[in-house]
């Protein structure tokens, strides 16, 4: 195993934090280690030194990508705090088509992992417009990691994974392999944009704001400052009477919330 310099953990997560706003504290030195040492070795580096000296003047960004996967945590499931879901279903859909005469719903997910929150949502969506035909409900799931959005594409579970959907979710939207795998069918594929990006980049590319943000999950490795500073974006990106979904665990200071508080883990941006 490669060791490592107090200095050497310094800059290599600084640099971490900067670039895609994971806070790395001292105690997470062990796991900075084992989730690179291995990869580090195969390609001869012999320090942390070589290897951060490496990402940094690697102008093709793909060393920065690669370290992006290694360090991302992308453990997610299917109805992950279900009661989020069962409100979005219950009673933000309802306040968002009942004010919006467009037809125009624009969802993201944000920190989307390997698919599953984003594609239970367009489940959800499919089983509410299923008699209200001609709106426009894609959604855009976005992450930092081009190795988890691969698999989110492909959307391919084991039945395990899958179990916590309800069954005619899994038999109306779902096809079943050789494998005993669930594979989301082509209906509700066609309804999910996948993205790779950067929730730490300084400016959202986004032209029109969003009715709906879940970026659930995904503040927790952030420090207070970053987190302030990425939900006033989201705030700047989401329509007057839209939502943001967070993590039931994650707090923030109402004081400087922009955010209205409904519940844990939902906030609303108010009218005026």
């Amino acid at each position: 195993m490669i060791p490592i310099t107090q200095k050497e953990f310094q800059e290599l997560s600084r640099y971490i934090k900067e670039m895609y706003g994971i806070h790395l504290k001292e105690e997470k030195t062990a796991l900075l280690i084992g989730r690179l040492a291995h990869g580090m070795q195969q390609k001869g580096f012999r320090s942390f030194k070589e290897y951060f000296e490496y990402v940094v003047s690697d102008r093709s960004g793909s060393a920065a990508s690669e370290l992006a996967i290694k360090i991302s945590t992308n453990h997610t499931f299917f109805m992950r705090e279900a009661e989020h879901f069962h409100y979005f279903r219950d009673r933000v859909l309802p306040d968002l088509t009942g004010r919006a005469g467009d037809k125009d719903l624009r969802i993201w997910c944000a920190g989307c992992s390997t698919g599953q929150e984003s594609y239970t949502l367009a489940m959800i969506l499919e089983d509410y417009f299923a008699g209200s035909p001609g709106w426009d409900k894609k959604l855009l799931a976005t992450d930092l990691s081009s190795k988890v959005l691969d698999q989110a594409v492909r959307g391919e579970y084991d039945a395990d994974q899958a179990a916590a959907l309800p069954e005619q979710w899994r038999s109306r939207y779902m096809v079943r392999g050789s494998a005993g795998t669930l594979t989301v069918g082509e209906r509700i594929k066609s309804e999910v944009v996948y993205r790779k990006f950067n929730l730490m980049e300084p400016r959202f590319p986004f032209r029109r704001k969003f009715h709906t943000i879940f970026c659930r999950n995904v503040m927790i490795y952030f420090d207070n400052p970053t987190k302030e500073t990425l939900v006033r974006k989201f705030w700047e990106h989401t329509e007057p009477g839209g939502y943001l979904f967070v993590s039931q665990s994650e707090s923030f200071n109402r004081e400087t919330m922009p955010f209205k508080y409904v519940l844990p883990g939902v906030y609303r941006k108010e009218v005026r």
